[in-house]
């Protein structure tokens, strides 16, 4: 059964994304649960990407953002009151996760009954005409998952282009124009301008198919007390969101199918002392694990094939091969 969760109107990142997680790992498996939350302005990092690498710490430290880091893969985004995010939270039946298509098509519907003509473009976004105005990502765990997703409303967007660091060369230099030009807000699809406690309600009476009462699941108060543990643990911890990152000596970077991969390391007298692997990949398992495999290796190409023989690479980055991850290694 869907459910719909109360998040109580917070736009605190460091909690909304507590009240993700725990939703995820602790509410009843057998039902699948929708999520809503608006976060005041600031930077989401992606699970495996470098935060200084991301952001415009001047800007970030003027305009005073929150830099948080999520569960899940994929690019940086900047979130703020007229974003509105989504995430189902559900089962991970073997074929869900990388399939955005399940759970973006419930959303690319009700927008449809807003007049808005949206659709799923590329890897992960939804797409009006060549705009994008909605961006996803997927997190796995334990046979339980959620995919979750902007829906920019009305947001400022020219503040990306401030707050993040632009990597796409064709963007930076064009700066906001280009931005405009690729990204919109869903206000301009609509006829008349709608809040956001509107935009929330519509979504909700499509999705769900009622004029009627939503099926709502209400935190209790040790639900709360548990978000808020979880929350300063995780969410408000400098080494979460910024990470203890050495400095390395070798860096080799591509974008495959899957994202980007960029591996750092650190090589002496010919084995890996240190590892780290950064990217917007989206993988089943945790890349930490891959890059303890890799620490202690010769720094040799049969050696490092020897290592990787019985790893599963496309676990962690997705649509990219074992060959591929080695020609980039090496």
């Amino acid at each position: 059964m869907l459910k719909f969760i109360d998040n109580s109107g917070i736009t605190d990142p460091e909690l909304n994304l507590a009240i993700e997680e725990y939703a995820l790992k602790t509410l009843d498996p057998k039902d699948t649960y929708l999520l809503f939350y608006v976060n005041r302005p600031s930077i989401i990092i992606g699970k495996n990407q470098n935060t200084y690498e991301e952001i415009n710490l001047d800007y970030v430290k003027e305009k005073n953002l929150y830099v948080v880091r999520r569960l899940s893969g994929g690019g940086a985004v900047y979130h703020d009151e007229g974003n509105l995010n989504f995430s189902f939270i559900a089962e991970d039946d073997g074929h869900s996760f990388h399939n955005f298509k399940k759970f973006t098509e419930p959303v690319v519907q009700a927008l449809a009954k807003l007049g808005v003509q949206a659709e799923l473009s590329g890897r992960n976004d939804i797409h009006v005409g060549e705009r994008k105005i909605s961006g996803n990502a997927q997190f796995t765990t334990k046979g339980r998952m959620f995919s979750h997703g902007t829906l920019m409303l009305d947001s400022e967007i020219e503040n990306v282009v401030s707050a993040l660091n632009v990597k796409d060369e064709k963007i930076r230099s064009k700066g906001i124009k280009s931005i405009r030009s690729r990204v919109a807000n869903v206000s301009e699809f609509l006829e008349k301008p709608i809040s956001m406690d509107e935009f929330k309600q519509l979504l909700l009476q499509y999705i769900f198919n009622t004029d009627g009462e939503i099926p709502t699941y209400t935190f209790t108060e040790e639900d709360w007390e548990a978000i808020h543990k979880l929350s300063k643990e995780r969410y408000q911890n400098w080494d979460w969101n910024y990470g203890k990152s050495p400095a390395f000596d070798m860096q080799r970077s591509k974008r495959f199918t899957g994202g980007n991969v960029d591996i750092r390391l650190n090589v002496r007298r010919g084995h890996i002392e240190a590892c780290k692997i950064y990217g917007d990949f989206f993988g089943v398992r945790d890349v930490s694990e891959l890059e303890e495999l890799l620490v202690g290796t010769k720094y040799d190409s049969e050696e490092l094939s020897k290592t990787l023989e019985e790893v599963d690479i496309s676990s962690f980055f997705g649509k990219v091969t074992k060959e591929e991850f080695l020609d980039l290694l090496y």
